[in-house]
């Protein structure tokens, strides 16, 4: 088992006033050559968007990108004619394929959105554009590993991508002990702390810290304080 520790405190940081973003991985003004990507995981931005504000319409093409809401509503408008908000508990993915513009902007003026904006490269090029999002409640999350987005969508329970990766949600309890098996031996696991602490093969890790982990077909993973755990399976 190889793995590389991300501390939430060596992210990459900008803020704008009207965003205030962390980069766990290089990003517009963020560059660390050590920190590019994950196997095909590229991006991952934990944004926080002030009232009324957000990104205006820009374009987009061949990249999987997947946006998780954790407090607030996000307006999401795109070429397709697409208008809809996302919220907590909301899984968004963009597939840009041949070329996509869209928007994001805070639809509330009296208080913050907060959202992980994820980039994936996709394993088709030029495909043709799509948008999808689904909810999974707290419930759904409850000291387990949902899978929220995969290659096959729907049958699997979450939101598609072009891509043959796996994303888990996990909500758990203090002192709840889980274990991921990879779908593919060959993959990664990118897991990242949402909140509270974990212990992942060993490694404690704290809120928003991130650890990749390759060469391994199990994570063992124990909740050393109730937490919200995101785990990204990818090719590396």
């Amino acid at each position: 088992m190889k793995t590389i520790l991300h501390k939430a405190d060596t992210r990459g940081h900008a803020n704008h006033g009207w965003l205030n973003s962390f980069h766990t991985f290089s990003f517009a003004g963020y560059y660390d050559p050590q920190r590019t990507h994950f196997g095909v995981l590229r991006v991952l931005n934990d944004d926080t968007v002030a009232g009324g504000m957000g990104f205006g319409a820009h374009p987009h093409d061949n990249m999987e990108i997947i946006s998780i809401p954790t407090s607030g509503d996000l307006e999401h408008q795109d070429s397709m004619g697409n208008k809809q908000v996302i919220k907590q508990g909301d899984v968004q993915v963009m597939s840009a394929g041949t070329g996509i513009t869209h928007s994001e902007k805070n639809k509330n003026h009296d208080k913050e959105v907060k959202f992980f904006q994820i980039w994936v490269f996709p394993n088709k090029k030029n495909v043709a554009p799509r948008y999808d999002q689904k909810n999974f409640s707290a419930a759904d999350k409850h000291n387990k590993l949902l899978t929220v987005v995969s290659p096959l969508g729907s049958a699997d329970g979450g939101v598609q991508i072009h891509q043959d990766a796996w994303f888990s949600l996990g909500k758990l309890d203090k002192d709840f002990a889980v274990s991921y098996q990879l779908k593919n031996k060959n993959n990664g696991v990118y897991a990242f702390v949402i909140e509270g602490e974990v212990t992942i093969n060993g490694e404690k890790l704290s809120r928003r810290d991130g650890l990749g982990i390759t060469e391994t077909e199990q994570l063992n993973i124990l909740a050393d304080s109730a937490a919200e755990l995101l785990l990204m399976e990818v090719p590396v």
